[in-house]
């Protein structure tokens, strides 16, 4: 494919891999974002996001977080600061596990495809990792390889990367409609009245992508799932070793959370039925919220009960009807390619999404691309818990 000019609305982690990825193959790139950037509502820019290849007997995702690592690993050695932390992750079962169950099929996946997870008994979780409550998780491994991104500060580096390359970053421009010509997206209007054209506009805007286009909305929508920060005193004892990105029992009861920050934050989140609601509504968490985090502690991290709260936020993801991502050109709007749909576990393959959004730009081959293609609705896939 030759050089084309392409916009790219939406700054997130699709939107910035994907501009600095068409730049890097020597397309002409302007990326835009309602701003500043990176977006401060974007579910990307936040502390952490957790990188793991667990994903019960779905071998395709564990094969996309392969090539993901090592792309990260990859990233992390070029920035000169590390912004990933391969501390491990704690998989907790809230009985013991059972073919069929996303720690059982996730663990003998792993070692099928070669990786050494560590298998855990109650007696060896308490030894190893003695903040968990094991008469609430039994049972468990510790998968080495996983851990988290300072995801909002990854963001801002690939913006700067793309910067630096010559993606022209345009912040506070607000998407408004696409320009046609017939059934052909040529361009954007901005919602100053900015007509803007190119050859190819991406819309990877993230929760706002249904309200932006509405035609998607049968496909996607937005839904916030609750955040929580909390201060915890004794912050070594919440770090690696002694403790490490962990999920309990996720794909039950969705919870999650990473080890403290050197400051004492503490991340938490729930991955639930959220709460489904227009990108740009209040983003209210509901007044209950704490309590069920903390009745959670009470069971689960008995020693954070009481801990303080530092803040809480509603992360708005993109989900689509299946939970996969959706990256394909439109196939009644030629000109109009969508990458979005993160559906709560995007991020952690930032450094994929840009190479696989391209090769759907370009119309090359890309094996991972057939999952996220354009696709008709049907059922829920609910076999396993996908989540940040």
């Amino acid at each position: 494919m030759s050089s084309s000019s392409v916009i790219v609305v939406g700054a997130g982690v699709f939107g910035s891999s994907a501009a600095l990825e068409l730049r890097k193959r020597g397309h002409e790139v302007v990326l835009l974002d309602p701003g500043p950037i990176p977006h401060i509502l974007a579910s990307s820019t936040d502390i952490s996001k957790v990188l793991r290849m667990d994903y019960g007997a779905d071998q395709f995702y564990m094969e996309l977080m392969e090539a993901a690592f090592e792309r990260w690993d990859a990233w992390n050695g070029s920035w000169g600061v590390p912004l990933i932390h391969r501390t491990g992750m704690l998989m907790l079962a809230a009985g013991p596990m059972v073919p069929g169950g996303f720690e059982h099929d996730s663990l003998k996946l792993l070692q099928k495809r070669g990786h050494r997870p560590e298998h855990f008994s109650a007696e060896l979780l308490t030894e190893r990792f003695p903040a968990w409550n094991v008469q609430e998780y039994p049972e468990g491994y510790l998968n080495p390889l996983d851990g988290w991104a300072e995801s909002g500060e990854v963001v801002a580096r690939l913006i700067s990367q793309g910067k630096t390359l010559g993606v022209e970053v345009r912040g506070g421009v607000a998407f408004a409609s696409t320009l046609d010509e017939g059934a052909r997206v040529v361009g954007v209007r901005t919602t100053e009245g900015v007509e803007l054209k190119a050859d190819y506009v991406i819309v990877a805007a993230g929760s706002w992508t249904p309200g932006l286009l509405p035609h998607l909305e049968q496909f996607m929508w937005a839904v916030g799932q609750p955040v929580f920060h909390f201060r915890v005193d004794d912050v070594e004892a919440y770090q690696p070793p002694n403790f490490v990105t962990w999920a309990a029992d996720i794909s039950n009861s969705g919870w999650y959370g990473f080890p403290a920050l050197d400051d004492g934050t503490f991340k938490i989140a729930n991955h639930g039925r959220g709460k489904r609601q227009p990108a740009d509504a209040p983003r209210t968490v509901e007044a209950d919220a704490e309590g069920k985090f903390r009745a959670f502690f009470r069971s689960a991290l008995p020693g954070l009960a009481d801990a303080p709260m530092i803040s809480n936020r509603l992360c708005m993801y993109c989900d689509t009807w299946d939970g996969d991502f959706w990256i394909d050109h439109d196939p009644d709007r030629p000109g109009l390619v969508i990458a979005t749909g993160g559906s709560g576990h995007g991020f952690k393959f930032a450094p994929m999404l840009g190479p696989i959004i391209a090769d759907v730009v370009e119309g090359k081959s890309n094996r991972f691309a057939h999952r996220f293609r354009w696709r008709v609705r049907g059922e829920l896939k609910t076999e396993y818990a996908r989540y940040s």
